[in-house]
């Protein structure tokens, strides 16, 4: 199997305190990482703290994104619901747009849009729910998703620009799909850089039931995602970043 073909960036979810409850270290990711998911307040993130990860994340030019999630914050937003498509456009462009204000006082774009959690997952597999986040997706506003599932079909029903995502810290199941954890389990640093590195080397990934499961990200922009949540994340981040760096640089890809 050939090596993915574009330059590998580095995605993190970020924003994701609550008030006075922390989640991540996110001031010792952000040094770390090319492009920032932002929580925009219904599975994690309020007001102040989506302001300051934006000053936060402009002030070392990292690129921003709104990471929408279903309103479940006692869950985290990784515990399904059942909306309907009406719901789930409005709550995308609810959470977008609370973001996209506080990039605009900062004279910022947004770079893209990547559901969490939950919701990311019912995409994946549930067309109408994928194209009904899609149409709450600003226009000319990529999406970040798992390609060869219902997101990358519905984006391209919807004309949304779709980028494909590979995981650092996630399973995947034999279908392809992530294995979503309610509460994130730990990885060793080798366990990290053979899942990430086996994925941009081959387009392929060994599934929980120890097959080799193809992961068709095609042509797309690609961009490796870690979670600010997962148990040593910090470290999980840096192997992720020393692989990617590695694989950009032996491809060319500066």
């Amino acid at each position: 199997m050939a090596p993915v073909k574009h330059k590998v960036l580095l995605n993190v979810d970020l924003g994701e305190a609550f008030g006075n409850l922390k989640c991540g270290p996110d001031d010792d990711l952000l040094p770390l990482i090319d492009i920032a998911n932002i929580a925009c307040g219904f599975h994690a993130g309020d007001p102040l703290i989506m302001s300051s990860t934006v000053r936060a994340c402009k002030a070392r030019n990292i690129a921003i994104g709104a990471h929408p999630g279903l309103p479940d914050l006692q869950g985290f937003g990784r515990r399904e619901m059942k909306l309907s498509p009406e719901e789930l456009t409005a709550i995308t462009i609810y959470q977008v747009g609370a973001l996209k204000g506080f990039l605009d006082v900062e004279g910022l774009l947004l770079n893209h849009v990547k559901p969490h959690g939950a919701l990311y997952g019912m995409m994946c597999r549930d067309l109408k729910v994928a194209k009904a986040v899609m149409r709450g997706i600003p226009e000319g506003v990529p999406v970040f998703g798992l390609a060869g599932t219902k997101m990358e079909e519905a984006a391209k029903e919807e004309g949304v620009q779709f980028c494909a995502e590979m995981y650092g810290d996630v399973k995947y199941s034999p279908d392809g799909m992530l294995v979503i954890d309610r509460i994130k389990k730990p990885w060793t640093n080798e366990d990290v850089e053979k899942h990430i590195t086996q994925q941009l080397t081959t387009e392929s990934v060994t599934a929980t039931d120890g097959s080799t499961v193809h992961l068709p990200v095609k042509d797309y922009p690609l961009s490796l995602c870690c979670h600010s949540d997962s148990p040593g994340c910090v470290e999980i981040v840096k192997t992720a970043r020393a692989v990617a760096d590695r694989f950009n640089m032996e491809h060319g890809y500066s």
